[in-house]
């Protein structure tokens, strides 16, 4: 919107400085003197792509912007653990012997020397 405020009046003053050159050379009407166009077929031209130029810019930029939005969207996921509720129970005083030892007979015949 900025540029079209910009670019307009510098059409407008580049038509005003370049008007005869363009009466000559760029009117399509040149050949139709009684139409009195002056060259403003060419500036009409002009305009109207500057304005064409100007929706497929505002096209393109919603677009991105659109897809941007639809791609930005990241979702914060926070996964916390639910509460685990134990009771700790007090350790048993109870120990239990197991009435097989194994025995390893190297125990038998390395051992220090007897006094």
């Amino acid at each position: 919107m900025l540029v079209k405020v910009w670019v307009i009046p510098l059409l407008y003053l580049d038509f005003e400085i370049r008007r005869q050159y363009i009466i000559s050379n760029l009117c399509e009407n040149k050949n139709r003197p009684q139409m009195h166009c002056d060259g403003k077929c060419y500036l009409a031209k002009r305009i109207a792509s500057l304005d064409e130029q100007e929706k497929r810019q505002a096209e393109k930029t919603y677009m991105t912007r659109l897809i941007d939005q639809v791609m930005d969207q990241r979702a914060d996921f926070t996964f916390t653990p639910p509460p685990v509720a134990a009771e700790i129970l007090p350790k048993a005083g109870i120990s239990i012997l197991s009435t097989f030892t194994p025995r390893i007979a190297v125990d038998d015949i390395f051992h220090p020397p007897l006094v």
